[in-house]
C-alpha cells in the first residue's frame, strides 16, 4: 500500500482498515501478536541451540545513555543506599562482621533497550483491540494491557535480518533510509533464513554501531534508518510475534509524510497489536551470524512484570 506523502491521515486510516487485528483473539485479548508464539514455535526455537553461545542484546543502563530529556525521558540514575564504606565503618548495625551493599535505580521504562507495550500508542483515542484509550491507561497505569501480561510469553525463535549488512555500506544504513518489504525479504533470502508465524524478528540497521563511533548525538529522536510505513502489510501478513531494531524509534526518521510523527507506530501497536522493541544492541550477534551463516536462534526477552506499565526495560538473550 503506497502512502500519499501529503496525506498521513488518509494513509494511516487505509492501513488500519486493511491490517487491523481487532477481535482476532477475542474482545478480552491482552497479548496481540504474541498469540502467534505458541508451544510448537518455542520447541522450534529451542532446537536451534547448538553451540551454547549467548549474546546479550541490551545496551547498558547508566547515565551515559542516549536520552536528552524529550518527553521527560532521562537516563538512569543509580544511587547507592548502602556501601562498603558503611560496612567498614560499622554503620550498618549487623552482627558478627557481616556487611552489605544495596542500591536503587530511577529511570523511565523506555530510556534504553526496551519493549513498547500495547498501551503505549493510541489511534484517535483508541487503544489495542478498539478499547477507549481513557479507559485503558489512566494515572493508575495500563489497567487492561499492562506489560506484566506479556512477561511469561516472550521466548521463542529469533531471526536476525541484518539489513545494514545486506543493503548498506560497510554494514550500516544511512539516516533516513526507509527499509521496505523488499529489503526485508531480500535480506532473508540472502541470509538463507525464513521469517514466519510466531517469530521474533530483529532488524539491524547499523545505526548503533555508528553511534558508538561518533557519540550519542541525536540517536534519541533524531534522523535514523528504519522500517518504512509501507511495511505495515508485511508486519501484519507475516504474523510475526514481535519485532525489534537497533534504533530509537523502530521506523524511519524523518517519517515519510509531511507533518507526521511515528505513523507506523499508530498502525502497528493499537491495530496490529504488535510488540515492538527499540534500542537493541545487535552488533555482536550479527558478527557471529555472518561468521557461521546461521541467522535464527533461541531468544528470550521477557519484559519486567511491572504492573500497569506501557513499556519495559529488557535484557534480551540470544542463544546459538
Amino acid at each position: 500500500m503506497t502512502p500519499d506523502r501529503t496525506d498521513p491521515e488518509g494513509s494511516i486510516a487505509r492501513a488500519t482498515k486493511a491490517y487491523s487485528n481487532w477481535g482476532r483473539w477475542g474482545e478480552d485479548d491482552v497479548l496481540g501478536t504474541l498469540n502467534f508464539l505458541d508451544a510448537a514455535k518455542r520447541r522450534e526455537g529451542a532446537a536451534l541451540i547448538r553451540r551454547g553461545v549467548t549474546f546479550s542484546l541490551s545496551q547498558r543502563f547508566d547515565m551515559n545513555g542516549p536520552q536528552k530529556g524529550w518527553r521527560r525521558r532521562t537516563n538512569p540514575v543509580h544511587t547507592m543506599l548502602d556501601t562498603g564504606t558503611d560496612a567498614a565503618l560499622g554503620n550498618q548495625g549487623f552482627p558478627h562482621g557481616i556487611g552489605g551493599a544495596d542500591d536503587v535505580v530511577s529511570m523511565p521504562l523506555q530510556c534504553s533497550t526496551q519493549w513498547d507495550g500495547l498501551g503505549h500508542i493510541f489511534d484517535h483515542g483508541r487503544a489495542w483491540n478498539g478499547r477507549p484509550a481513557e479507559k485503558v491507561v489512566t494515572s493508575d497505569g495500563d489497567l487492561v494491557t499492562g506489560i506484566e501480561h506479556m512477561a511469561p510469553h516472550v521466548a521463542g525463535r529469533g531471526v536476525l535480518l541484518d539489513v545494514g549488512r545486506a543493503a548498506g555500506r560497510d554494514g550500516e544504513l544511512p539516516d533516513g533510509f526507509p527499509i521496505t518489504e523488499e529489503h526485508l525479504t531480500a535480506t532473508a533470502e540472502t541470509q538463507g533464513v525464513t521469517v514466519g508465524r510466531g517469530d521474533i524478528v530483529l532488524v539491524r540497521t547499523g545505526q548503533l554501531a555508528r553511534t558508538r563511533r561518533e557519540g550519542w548525538g541525536d540517536y534519541a529522536g533524531g534522523p535514523a534508518p528504519g522500517l518504512s510505513f509501507t511495511t505495515a502489510g508485511w508486519l501484519h501478513g507475516s504474523e510475526i510475534a514481535a519485532i525489534a531494531t537497533d534504533t530509537w524509534g523502530f521506523e524511519v526518521r524523518p517519517n515519510e509524510f509531511e507533518h507526521a510523527f511515528q505513523p507506523l507506530h499508530q498502525v502497528a501497536i493499537p491495530h496490529i497489536g504488535l510488540l515492538i522493541g527499540e534500542m537493541w544492541d545487535l552488533d555482536a550477534l550479527a558478527e557471529d551470524c555472518a561468521a557461521d551463516g546461521r541467522y535464527d536462534f533461541w531468544l528470550t526477552a521477557a519484559p519486567l512484570p511491572i504492573t500497569g506499565a506501557v513499556g519495559s526495560p529488557v535484557n534480551p538473550i540470544a542463544v546459538k
